[in-house]
């Protein structure tokens, strides 16, 4: 959730929650009282109508190193139907969900979803931090010419709300985001899932970059898909039509997907061990940088068509990803799009970002991407 739009606040769907029936009583003991990542011993016990039983000890799973991938070219620089869950992420004083809740494997069916906490609306703001709000006031551009709001302790603005009670629900809501991803990132450490974040605005390709990409994978490297929208189900039909398994996460009014949605999305999916897991994040480049899925990296996808300075006006999103494609290069004979200027900006906000350009169409620089996929296998 945002701490200034509110988003998922909405409801959401994942498709498949209507064919997981299994009755699944929960019972967890955790010695320090909630569920955490740090070595603690879990004792999950778990009543199934098959009858079988599990104790797990939960361990930290390691990130791998990425691999730094020199490239010769000139671009290259260093289902069912959905059914509605109603899931209202608002502003949670308590958990982000019921931490002994949450069953941590990724083969087979999928439990019951869990029951959602009740929702809370936000409280107003108490006396201490209304003066806060009350004096906020933006940055005046230097040329009096334009108005700055992301410039406060909270980095951010909402109208009423002061800058400490925005930073806290945002570190709130974070937190609690982080612990589940905690738990994805392990359990795709443990089956050697290469787990990548697909980020970038609309129309930027990213669907026909996966649907390329995985027929050319067809039969060599198992792969699945998590596909997240606001609303339809089309891009995970197109990813189906490739003979890959996809699952389509709505966000409803949820502008970015979050561990949760990811968690659930790939106990449908069934992975398999030694498997490519992308996700395609909502369209946006600013509040999927946030939020950590679990995933091995963040890759952003920017199109020729939306202009070179999008890393310095995003810088967020830029930051916090390895790899940068440069999709549509097909199309550069009838743009102004000056790709060395555009990895210069983006080297401005991440000195460490490394950069592929390829047209997911013609298939140009293709097989850079194909083989850093590879590499990333390989670390």
């Amino acid at each position: 959730m945002c701490t200034t739009c509110g988003c998922a606040s909405g409801e959401r769907k994942i498709e498949g929650d209507d064919s997981h029936h299994d009755h699944h009583d929960h019972h967890h003991h955790h010695d320090n009282g909630h569920h955490d990542h740090h070595g603690d011993h879990h004792d999950h016990h778990h009543h199934h109508d098959d009858g079988h039983h599990h104790d797990h000890h939960d361990q930290h799973g390691s990130d791998a190193q990425t691999a730094n991938i020199q490239h010769k070219h000139k671009y290259v620089a260093k289902g069912t139907q959905p059914v509605i869950v109603h899931h209202h992420y608002y502003y949670y004083q308590g958990d982000y969900c019921h931490q002994g809740d949450v069953h941590h494997h990724y083969h087979g069916k999928a439990p019951e979803h869990e029951k959602a906490p009740a929702p809370l609306t936000v409280s107003e703001p108490d006396d201490t931090d209304a003066p806060a709000a009350d004096a906020f006031t933006p940055q005046v551009h230097a040329d009096q010419q334009g108005l700055h709001y992301g410039q406060g302790e909270a980095g951010s603005h909402a109208p009423g709300m002061g800058q400490r009670r925005l930073l806290q629900i945002e570190q709130d809501v974070l937190s609690k985001n982080n612990q589940l991803a905690s738990h994805n990132r392990e359990h795709f450490v443990e089956q050697h899932i290469l787990a990548l974040n697909l980020v970038s605005s609309p129309g930027s390709g990213k669907t026909t970059l996966l649907t390329t990409t995985l027929q050319r994978l067809a039969g060599q490297v198992p792969c699945a898909v998590i596909e997240g929208d606001q609303q339809t189900t089309h891009d995970a039909e197109r990813i189906r039509a490739t003979g890959v398994p996809a699952i389509q996460v709505n966000t409803g009014k949820g502008c970015h997907l979050d561990a949760q949605m990811v968690h659930d999305a790939a106990h449908r999916l069934g992975l398999n061990n030694d498997s490519l897991l992308f996700i395609e994040n909502v369209g946006n480049l600013v509040c999927p940088a946030s939020f950590d899925l679990g995933e091995r990296h963040k890759v952003a996808v920017l199109s020729v068509t939306e202009g070179e300075d999008k890393p310095l006006k995003y810088p967020h999103m830029f930051a916090a990803s390895t790899l940068m494609i440069i999709n549509k290069i097909d199309l550069l004979p009838y743009l102004d799009f000056n790709i060395e200027q555009c990895i210069a900006y983006a080297r401005q906000v991440n000195p460490d970002i490394q950069v592929i350009a390829l047209s997911a169409s013609s298939g140009e620089g293709m097989d850079l991407w194909l083989e850093w996929l590879e590499a990333q296998r390989c670390v």
